[in-house]
This record gives structure tokens, C-alpha cells and sequence, in this order.
């Protein structure tokens, strides 16, 4: 097959030098099983280092003929999921890259076996997840038949992990498997791992392709990204207006260009290379009166490293200082990481400095904004005495902090948490709306990701949205406006970002993507950790209890375990968490909680996360409650 060059890259698509898998280097079955003990499978992705080499921090673009069986094996394992889901045999498959240089020769990989077991892979190339899963929803809704019509997606990437890492997500209908699918899903994997003849299967499977059928799959990722780009954009629309009636969504985004025709707001997209690279922002931003400046928007070519967290905001916060010099209406700046699916922010204040809005602050900014157009738009009332008439809930991971709490009380709506996990939120958000819940904003607040419906996966545009929406929408429906009162609180008409930030909750979290917030621990069993851990919390409890009470006003505690969609009492067994999430809630002497500590083995990462989430925005009071935290944590890994 002859190489194709990607129009809007440059870059190879199929290339088949980075495919040396053959009878010649055919691995054995203990290869590939040293292999797969590096795989991290989770429902929130499956990764593992696939650079050739081993080096994280690689810029290859070549994969062991290993992994590329291992690659293989995932594509045989979801071609069954969705012939079993679809019932169609030959069921058509979206596949797309984020830019890390890895991904080309896994899709391919997986693209040449989904053709041999006879499915229809759609290759899009380098798409940003919210992209991909937007244009998966929109081809699931066609009828069976339909020449557009899609059984479900298979993403390559490994989300904000080093550039040599790699991994899968899967996915029907616009979201990631669900917890049962995703399970059955990777037992499936494991039981295809676990044949000795693997190799050999996958490398027939390539082989039986066709070279003219496969040239058309790689040929036509142009036209599917064109289609994907439509789908995601009319989507996007939608999710950020929060209508899916096209004149009501016009009325809103002519409001927002009229105000910014007035008030001029800029935003800085520093893309770092990303998959955001050659998605629909610029043009969905500027479609909304904003002005857009684009820094580092060449996919593959990172900047800085793929996490949008500490240092890795500084090219954002140097770029929008720089553009505010130049025109002052530039007022925020985002970052995302490699799939596009996160979104961090950078603002500019009063004295011109640049400087980063926490990921904890981000998710709350979303939600005021989005529980605040629930009221402007009448899907959120209240009675005389000030309470809801509608069930309304906002839904968070575990390690959100309770500043979501302070706001959803405000609003008169409830808050509900679920274990860490984009599918365990969703899960539970969808469970809430079949009881009769209203759950507009959802989502992982430690890591800023909002999840704004009807989508069902983070995205950096649903943030902006919220942002732009505080800003642009103003007068006696103004969004901040009804924020404020709701709080208590009055607004005039002259507010910026920094009034908007300085009306949130004050408290101080740590962010587990701070090294302290990310330990390495000998013992395996998290269950045995957590029993361990209990037995230090009960022999400190009473000794430190004097001085949690005169610096917090902290009395009592109580454990909450988070397990898939749940959160649960469980007193002083610890250990019942399992692999879940932990949750130690202090709290004052009227049963106020001030603080909490958490603690979790990360799904797709080795190691073992903790935070402190403490009332009154100190960070000395944070680092006092997780150098506390940490210290047990030790202890119990030492016994």
C-alpha cells in the first residue's frame, strides 16, 4: 500500500514501516505476557508505556511487536462487545488518535484486524475526545442501515500521562463503557491474553486484508474528520446553550456576541500540541464575538509536559500577559491536555499578572454557572420560602472538594459523589435523571473536567462555555447576577473574572497532580492498606483531636467508601473501600463537616493518591491535614 499523507498534518497515515509485526517477529506467548503486566485496565482507560524502548518521555513513533499484539487483541475483544451490542454482524467502528506519537501504529493496528473479523472501521485520524464521542453519539442515533449509522468508537490515548505512554478507550453512543460493559469488556481481554496461539491470530487477521480495502479505510480519514468536525460543532452548540432548539440557541450566542461587541473578552488557546490542535475551537469561540489567540497549536509539538497543571500552565500565563498588553480585553487562557478532554484555565487580574485557577475552582466556576442558567431559563424555581420545586443534583467524584457542596446548597440542589472514574459519574448522573433528577453539571472536580449534558464526557469548550456565559450574560438575567443572590449576595453590573473567582467558596485542596498528593506505597492490597491506615487514625484520633478543635473547630468524623456509583458509611472499617475511594469527613461540633481527607489507588497510574480538602482557603490548613494524612498513609504501608 502506498503511504498517505494526512492533509491537515503532513504526517503518514497507515504507514506500514511501523507495523513490524511477521512470522519473523512473531512474539511468544511470555512476551506477550510481560507485556500486558504493564497494562493498566480500567474503566477510565487502559495504558501503559508503548513506546518502543520503555521510555515514558519518548518521542518514537514505534511500537514493539508486542504491543502491536497486544493492540490487536483489544480490537478483537471490542469487535465482539459490538457485534453483541449492535446485532450486526459487520458493524461500522469510529477510531481516532490524540497526537502522541504512538498512536498511528496501534490504529493501525487495530484498524487492519477490525477489517479482517469484517467490521467497518472509520479512521479519523488525530480527533479530540469530546470530538470523537460527539460524532459517535450523533451516528448512533441513526437507524441501523444508515450509511452514517455507527456501532461505537475505539480512542486511542492516554489521556494526561507522558508522551510514551499510550492507551484505549472505548465507547458507545457519545460515552465511555459503562461499568458493566467495561468489565466484560476487559475479562474478555484477559481470557484473549491468556491464548497461547494470540500472536499468530492477530498477525492473520492483518494479513487477510485486502491492500485495496485497506488504502480505502486510511484514504478516507479526511472525509470522516470533515463529518466529525459538523457533528461535533452542532453538538457543542448545544451543550453549551443547554438547548437542543437551534433559535434558542441562536438567541443565546447573539446575546453573548452583542455584550462582546461592548465588553470585549479575549481567551489565549495554548494547545501544546494537542488533539485540540485541529478541532473546531478557534472557529466555535470566535463564533460566540470572543478573540482568539493560538499559541503551540501544532499537534505532536509539545510545548511542556502533557499534564495542565502547575508549571504546565506557565506558557499560558506568559502568552496571555503578553496579549492583554496588547489588547486589554484578553482576560483568561486554557490548556488542555493530549486528548482535549480537559481544559484548565489561566486568568489575568487587576495588576496585569497572569495566574492559574486551581482545577478544583475550575469545576466550581462550571457549576455556578450552569445550576445559575437552570434558573435563568425556568428549569430551576423556587417556592416562597426560598426551596426548589424541582429535584435538581449536581454529581462528583469522590475527590471533589465541598466547595461543590456550598454551591449546590445555595442553589437549593443536592450533591451526590461516585468513585473517581468519568464512567462511575455518568453512571450515576443517569441513574439520577431516571428518578425524576434535573443533573445539568456533572463531573470530576479534582482535576477541573466538566461534564456539561447531554454530553458525557469532559470537555474544554463546556468550560469556556461557563466561563463566557458568566461574563457575557448579563443584566437582570445575568448569570453571575443570580449566582450572587442566591449566595446572599449582591452584583452589580461592572464585574470581571476576578469578581467571579472571589465569590466561590473559599477553601484549600490539594491537587492530586502535586507530587505530595502522589505516593508510592509497597502494599498491593489497598484494602489491607486502608484496614492498617484505620488502626493509626483510631490510636491518633484523641491526641490530635485538642489541636483539631482549636485550629477547625473539629469534633467528630465519619468514613464514607465510594465503590462504582456509590458513596456509603462505613464507620471504622476502612478496609471496606476496597479499591475504591476513602473519604474521612471532619466535622464541627454541629455536624458541620469542615475538612476531609481522601485517599485512592489510581486506576490508571501506580500509585497511591491522597488529598486534604479544608474550609477557609489557608494553605497552611491544607498542608497541615495532609502532612497528617500522609504520615498514617506511611505508617500503615510500613506495618
Amino acid at each position: 500500500m502506498a503511504k498517505i499523507t494526512h492533509p491537515g498534518t503532513g504526517f503518514i497515515v497507515g504507514d506500514p514501516d511501523l507495523l513490524p509485526l511477521s512470522d519473523d517477529a512473531l512474539p511468544s506467548p511470555a512476551d506477550i505476557g510481560a507485556s500486558a503486566s504493564g497494562l493498566i485496565l480500567s474503566a477510565s482507560g487502559w495504558r501503559k508505556v508503548f513506546a518502543s524502548g520503555g521510555d515514558e518521555e519518548s518521542d518514537t513513533e514505534a511500537v514493539s511487536p508486542t504491543d502491536l499484539v497486544l493492540a490487536g487483541a483489544a480490537a478483537i475483544a471490542f469487535a465482539a462487545l459490538l457485534r453483541s451490542r449492535s446485532g450486526a454482524k459487520s458493524p461500522a467502528v469510529l477510531v481516532g488518535i490524540d497526537s502522541r506519537p504512538t498512536g498511528p501504529a496501534i490504529a493501525d493496528a487495530m484498524i487492519r484486524v477490525f477489517l479482517g473479523l469484517g467490521l467497518l472501521p472509520r479512521y479519523l485520524f488525530i480527533v479530540a475526545a469530546p470530538e470523537i464521542m460527539a460524532y459517535s453519539r450523533s451516528c448512533s442515533a441513526l437507524e441501523r442501515g444508515s450509511a452514517e449509522a455507527a456501532a461505537g468508537f475505539a480512542y486511542v490515548s492516554a489521556s494526561h500521562n507522558p508522551r510514551g505512554h499510550n492507551g484505549l478507550k472505548f465507547g458507545l453512543a457519545g460515552g465511555v463503557l459503562g461499568g458493566a460493559d467495561s468489565a466484560a469488556l476487559i475479562a474478555s481481554y484477559r481470557a484473549l491474553l491468556a491464548e497461547r496461539s494470540l500472536g499468530a491470530r492477530v498477525l492473520a487477521l492483518m494479513e487477510a486484508v485486502e491492500p485495496r480495502e485497506l488504502a480505502r479505510a486510511f484514504a478516507g480519514c479526511s472525509a470522516w474528520k470533515r463529518r466529525s468536525v459538523s457533528a461535533y460543532t452542532l453538538f457543542a452548540r448545544e451543550v453549551v446553550s443547554g438547548t437542543g432548539d437551534p433559535g434558542a440557541q441562536e438567541r443565546l450566542f447573539d446575546e453573548m456576541a452583542e455584550t462582546a461587541a461592548r465588553r470585549p473578552v479575549g481567551v489565549v488557546a495554548e494547545l501544546n500540541g494537542s488533539a485540540r490542535c485541529l478541532s473546531i475551537d478557534r472557529d466555535f469561540l470566535e463564533g460566540l464575538g470572543v478573540r482568539v489567540r493560538s499559541v503551540n497549536d501544532k499537534p505532536r509539538e509539545f510545548a511542556h509536559r502533557i499534564v495542565p497543571e502547575g508549571e504546565s500552565l506557565r506558557d499560558a500565563m506568559r502568552e496571555l500577559e503578553s496579549a492583554a498588553a496588547e489588547d486589554p480585553a484578553f482576560a483568561a487562557g486554557y490548556v488542555p491536555d493530549c486528548d482535549g478532554d480537559r481544559g484548565n484555565l489561566v486568568v489575568i487580574g487587576g495588576d496585569r499578572k497572569a495566574r492559574p485557577v486551581e482545577a478544583q475552582v475550575v469545576f466550581a466556576l462550571a457549576c455556578v454557572a450552569e445550576l445559575a442558567q437552570l434558573v435563568r431559563d425556568g428549569h430551576l424555581s423556587y417556592d416562597e420560602a426560598g426551596g426548589a420545586r424541582q429535584k435538581a443534583a449536581v454529581v462528583v467524584n469522590d475527590a471533589t472538594s465541598m466547595r461543590i457542596n456550598d454551591i449546590a446548597r445555595a442553589f437549593g440542589v443536592e450533591a451526590f459523589r461516585a468513585e473517581t472514574g468519568e464512567a462511575n459519574v455518568v453512571g450515576l448522573a443517569a441513574s439520577l435523571r431516571e428518578e425524576g433528577y434535573i443533573v445539568r453539571i456533572l463531573g470530576e472536580g479534582s482535576n477541573g473536567g466538566n461534564i456539561t449534558y447531554p454530553s458525557a464526557v469532559r470537555d474544554p469548550l463546556a468550560t469556556l462555555g461557563a466561563l463566557l456565559k458568566l461574563l457575557l450574560v448579563r443584566g437582570d438575567g445575568g448569570l453571575f447576577g443570580i449566582w450572587m443572590r442566591r449566595s446572599g449576595r449582591e452584583c452589580g453590573e461592572d464585574f470581571g473574572v476576578d469578581d467571579i473567582l472571589a465569590s466561590l467558596p473559599a477553601y484549600a485542596t490539594t491537587s492530586v497532580f502535586e507530587p505530595r498528593a502522589a505516593l508510592r506505597v509497597r502494599t498491593a492490597d489497598h484494602a489491607a492498606l486502608k484496614a492498617r491506615y484505620a488502626a493509626a487514625f483510631a490510636a491518633e484520633w484523641e491526641g490530635r483531636l485538642p489541636a483539631l478543635g482549636s485550629r477547625f473547630g473539629i469534633a467528630s468524623w465519619e468514613a464514607y467508601a465510594s465503590k462504582g456509583m456509590a458513596e456509603t458509611r462505613v464507620g471504622a472499617d476502612f478496609a471496606a473501600s476496597g479499591t475504591g475511594g476513602l473519604r474521612i469527613v471532619l466535622a464541627d461540633g454541629s455536624g458541620e463537616p469542615r475538612a476531609f481527607l481522601w485517599m485512592r489507588g489510581s486506576g490508571t497510574e501506580s500509585v497511591f493518591r491522597i488529598m486534604a480538602d479544608v474550609a477557609g482557603g489557608k494553605p497552611d490548613d491544607e498542608e497541615y491535614l495532609l502532612a497528617w494524612h500522609e504520615s498514617m498513609v506511611r505508617k500503615a504501608d510500613r506495618a
